[in-house]
């Protein structure tokens, strides 16, 4: 589908249409727990390992704390951050350590999809089916994802990863506006003009420049707001180019407003639950694009390691980037 013939009116019939045609149930068995990231295996490591020549390296994350974007929407907070023991209590003697011993402890709170994170593949559900076709109410339970945890991941995100700077490519002054979409002739113009290929196993990055544009104007809606995005039209190049994952400097990854009336997050009820795809958001890429642009090179060493918490749908995570 390209992103001209979406029919506002009728997102269940598209979003039908497109988890028919891109559904990748069954594709690594029925007990698979790692949907694209299957794709992403020793060979693609070495071949990203390889890409390492300077070893200047790059955090991906933004920052965990409590000047985040977060607004309270569906109980998502920013972090909040607690010391549990000080330096102080260490200077006042409270501690009850001998020989001057002291020491500092603290402990954080927040939604694990607070700030830069994985979705994981127990996230999203289309009309109550999880990925690769399960009973969603018997994969998400009060105890967590019983089935496919994003802990099952932790091991396997690490590869080449790619840049696609859309941002600078298709933008202005480096930035989309709110509500573009970014197609597959936007992805594949952007790979073109990187000098860079996009393919199985592949960990893609998606630079759309709203998150320097909150940066410099405040953080307004960028949880949950209107952004540029990747277009529903994109579902058929998600699936057909094998890539392991994909992640973006936006709240969302898909284009918001979504290209449907009384639509939400379309994109993702195909993108998780059918193409089993490892989606992350709220990346910041700015570092990484601005030395890219200056070298050259828009392919690189990725670890983006989820933290193993057992029947998380999602984790933060700080990816690095090495060149």
């Amino acid at each position: 589908m390209s992103a001209d013939r979406i029919d506002r009116t009728d997102p269940e019939a598209a979003i039908a249409e497109a988890a028919k045609a891109y559904s990748n149930w069954g594709r690594w068995g029925e007990d698979d727990v790692l949907g694209t990231l299957n794709f992403l295996d020793e060979a693609k490591r070495r071949e990203g390992a390889a890409l390492i020549r300077d070893g200047v390296s790059f955090s991906l994350s933004q920052a965990f704390d409590m000047d985040g974007p977060q607004k309270g929407w569906r109980r998502r907070t920013n972090p909040v951050h607690t010391m549990l023991a000080t330096g102080t209590d260490a200077a006042l003697g409270g501690q009850g350590f001998p020989h001057g011993f002291g020491g500092a402890d603290d402990v954080i709170a927040m939604p694990l999809q607070c700030s830069t994170q994985w979705d994981g593949l127990g996230h999203i559900f289309d009309h109550g089916t999880a990925w690769n076709g399960r009973p969603a109410e018997k994969v998400v339970t009060s105890e967590g994802d019983l089935v496919t945890g994003i802990e099952h991941m932790a091991p396997h995100v690490a590869g080449r990863g790619v840049l696609l700077d859309v941002g600078l490519v298709i933008g202005q002054d480096g930035e989309l506006p709110d509500g573009f979409a970014i197609t597959e002739e936007h992805l594949t113009a952007t790979a073109a003009s990187h000098r860079v290929t996009v393919g199985r196993g592949d960990l893609v990055l998606v630079r759309t420049g709203r998150l320097a544009r909150a940066r410099h104007e405040g953080w307004g809606d960028y949880a949950g707001g209107p952004a540029p995005g990747l277009s529903f039209s994109t579902a058929g190049w998600l699936h057909r180019s094998e890539i392991a994952g994909i992640a973006t400097d936006t709240w969302g990854f898909e284009v918001r407003p979504n290209e449907f009336d009384h639509a939400f997050q379309p994109l993702h009820q195909v993108a998780i639950p059918h193409i089993g795809l490892l989606i992350g958001e709220m990346w910041d890429l700015d570092a990484l694009a601005a030395h890219s642009a200056a070298d050259g090179r828009y392919e690189f060493w990725l670890t983006a390691a989820p933290l193993p918490i057992t029947g998380s749908v999602g984790s933060p995570v700080n990816p690095i980037a090495v060149k």
